[in-house]
């Protein structure tokens, strides 16, 4: 039996910039939400290290971790199936076959919006739930979800 192998494309490199600026926003709140649930106190009270911790914990996320899932997040479709690999910390390998696929969908947020990215959501009949491959560039993800609609409707089956 032949080992899998990552499937065969990366996601657009500026899912990195998206990830970072993602991660930018989502600390700015729990700092803001830190900041509001400290104001009681006296910030004099706080030890250095916790000041410190508090800083630079979000900024080394922020620098390693949409580095590492730009490494590890790929994609591809084939004839017969679509792959995806997601993940930072621990690794998730999902196969859709195209006999299985319901729907494909396109999104966009507006960080994806603004910069040119988009998402697209093969949803199958599987109990694990839907494949998401995210932050492609836009002109591809349209490319992508047009060539699974098209496979998809092709393959004979109910996809049940």
């Amino acid at each position: 039996m032949a080992d899998l192998r990552d499937p065969a494309h990366r996601v657009s490199p500026r899912a990195r910039l998206l990830w970072i600026l993602e991660e930018v926003v989502g600390s700015a709140l729990v700092a803001a939400a830190l900041l509001v649930a400290t104001l009681g106190f006296d910030l004099f009270d706080l030890r250095w290290w916790m000041v410190s911790l508090l800083v630079a914990l979000p900024v080394l996320y922020v620098l390693v971790v949409p580095q590492w899932r730009y490494a590890v997040h790929r994609w591809e479709a084939t004839e017969t199936a679509v792959y995806t690999q997601t993940g930072w910390w621990s690794r998730e390998r999902r196969i859709a076959p195209m006999s299985r696929i319901q729907t494909v969908d396109y999104a966009q947020g507006p960080l994806e919006r603004l910069l040119g990215l988009a998402d697209v959501t093969v949803t199958t009949a599987s109990a694990a739930g839907a494949l998401t491959i995210s932050a492609l560039d836009r002109d591809t993800a349209l490319r992508l979800v047009d060539d699974l609609t098209l496979r998809a409707d092709a393959v004979a089956g109910d996809a049940t």
